[in-house]
């Protein structure tokens, strides 16, 4: 290509995740980048916005209106607009200089725990014992090992997991999950999304891993299966909704690891553990991030 369009948008860079899957799922959106610092004097100054970069193979249609529907959409499910940033934004024709390239500047050997790595594939690694190292191609689906709720669940999978247990992972993205779990020891992981734009990426991901995992398109209502250990990061609201989905997947006695939770919205997900009787084990917080580790009576 030998042009692109790069959308640079202001965003709370929180919810980066969430944002950006947006223009993945959306536009012809190849890349993301985020830029937290500001500098004002050649001093970095504090901010509760970051500059979203975004690649993009042509320029979308309607572009201010597109924002402003799902800007909306993302305050229906209970976010609110100091949580959600400005979204001021320009967009620019640039010129081909490596684009391609420019959106991975941003990834980097990731150490999740002294025993977790995560290693994006264009990246040289020498493995050293005792460590699970995952490597991966992001692609266009989300969980790369960078962001803090997906550094939550790993850690809940080294610490919570049984040996041999039949895994579940809702909303996989990447894959990443699901693949750490098996490195774990998982004798079964099965993973699905709705979004069928990430179920290649997370099949791919698996053989770069090798490791075996079923990854299909589908939700959490319509999955026949019991589960020793289920993950599940995903927004708040959305986490609530399905609270009772989420519990019909687990194996009496199992586990479930509840992540993509702001400190603030945590009653919301708290409530729907308690509505479901679920008993919360444990509180694991990053930043401003919580996941809540449940389980089912047995």
């Amino acid at each position: 290509m030998n042009n692109y369009y790069e959308l640079q948008i202001k965003i709370n860079p929180e919810l980066e995740d969430v944002i950006s899957e947006i223009f993945f799922e959306n536009l012809p959106c190849e890349g993301v980048v985020l830029a937290e610092e500001a500098y004002k004097d050649l001093e970095m100054i504090s901010t509760t916005e970051g500059t979203l970069k975004v690649f993009l193979t042509s320029e979308p249609d309607n572009l201010s209106q597109f924002l402003k529907e799902q800007r909306e959409l993302l305050k229906s499910r209970g976010l609110s607009d100091e949580e959600l940033g400005s979204w001021e934004y320009v967009i620019s024709n640039r010129h081909n200089e490596d684009w391609s390239k420019k959106w991975k500047e941003k990834w980097d050997i990731t150490r999740v725990t002294d025993k977790i790595v995560i290693v994006p594939d264009w990246l040289e690694y020498n493995d050293k014992a005792g460590e699970v190292v995952i490597r991966l191609e992001p692609g266009c689906a989300f969980g790369t090992g960078t962001h803090q709720t997906t550094q939550l669940c790993m850690k809940a999978i080294e610490k919570y997991m049984p040996e041999n247990a039949k895994t579940a992972d809702i909303g996989m993205g990447s894959g990443i999950l699901g693949i750490c779990a098996k490195k774990f020891g998982a004798s079964y992981v099965y993973g699905c999304d709705n979004d069928e734009t990430v179920i290649d990426v997370a099949k791919e991901n698996a053989l770069k891993n090798n490791v075996e995992c079923l990854f299909e398109l589908n939700t959490a209502d319509k999955i026949n299966e019991k589960f020793d250990f289920v993950l599940a990061n995903i927004l708040h609201n959305v986490l609530a909704d399905i609270m009772g989905d989420l519990k019909n997947l687990m194996n009496n006695g199992g586990y479930m690891v509840l992540s993509g939770i702001l400190d603030e919205k945590k009653p919301v997900v708290s409530d729907a553990v308690k509505k479901y009787n679920l008993e919360l084990i444990e509180e694991v917080h990053q930043d401003q991030w919580v996941a809540l580790v449940v389980r089912k009576a047995g």
